[in-house]
């Protein structure tokens, strides 16, 4: 395929990726108020009661709701049409493989899949709840009112963010299975992906405390450190036979 070959294939599969997106999007709308209420409940159970015992974010203009269901309906939209989106991803960069590994289409969506909900669940279950505790902690000398647009900017960077990261054993076990990397480089580059991490996770968060950073940096150490299992499981023979190539040398 020429470069507007691959332009074109591209294009192809981000228009498919958006159409999948756009039919969860509008069946997500009937019920985006009860969608909404999911995902504000890793704060509002920290919030201070009101006068009328219910706990509630807040809004200072008069188009955030609307917004901000948008906001909640796109993020639900995007993890219920994952299993379509890597399935496009892979139609994508299936011509660059040879016969034997298009066969790996099935393990491949799955595994995509099944990561991305899994950090997705992650950072709903364990990161959010945490940092939003930590904070509000932080600030409990003070009246918190925490805006919607606030907090689902938050809630977008923290699920997305976790959710790309623990892709990383699926994308290693692909390099790896291509012979790309090994475990032998990514143990050899272990201390500069420890810094790389920390960078990254000082990127992706939403402040710029050292708290939230290593609540994002611990999950990537422990995908790294999996990673390098996987790369060592997928080619299992590849460090006896460095090692012996380095004494013959």
């Amino acid at each position: 395929m020429s470069f507007f070959e691959h332009l074109g294939e591209l294009r192809k599969r981000i228009i498919y990726s958006s159409a999948f997106i756009l039919v969860f999007f509008i069946a997500s709308w009937r019920f985006v108020d009860k969608l909404y209420y999911w995902l504000s409940l890793p704060v509002l159970k920290y919030l201070p009661l009101l006068s009328t015992g219910e706990r509630k974010l807040a809004y200072t203009a008069l188009a955030e709701p609307f917004m901000m269901y948008i906001k909640v309906a796109f993020i639900f939209s995007i993890f219920a049409a994952s299993p379509f989106i890597f399935h496009q991803l892979w139609l994508f960069i299936s011509p660059a493989l040879f016969a034997k590994e298009k066969k790996w289409v099935l393990p491949f969506v799955i595994a995509t899949t099944f990561f991305f909900l899994l950090g997705g669940a992650f950072g709903y279950f364990v990161v959010f709840p945490m940092a939003c505790k930590f904070f509000l902690n932080i600030g409990k000398d003070f009246t918190a009112i925490i805006t919607i647009n606030e907090y689902f900017a938050l809630a977008f960077r923290v699920l997305f963010g976790i959710a790309a990261i623990f892709e990383l054993p699926v994308l290693v076990f692909l390099l790896a299975k291509l012979r790309i990397v090994s475990a032998r480089f990514l143990i050899h580059y272990f201390k500069y992906a420890v810094v790389a991490i920390f960078i990254l996770a000082a990127v992706i968060t939403p402040t710029p405390d050292m708290v939230t950073q290593t609540m994002f940096a611990v999950p990537m150490i422990v995908l790294y450190l999996l990673s390098i299992a996987i790369a060592l499981t997928v080619n299992p023979g590849e460090k006896q036979h460095k090692s012996s190539a380095d004494s013959g040398g």
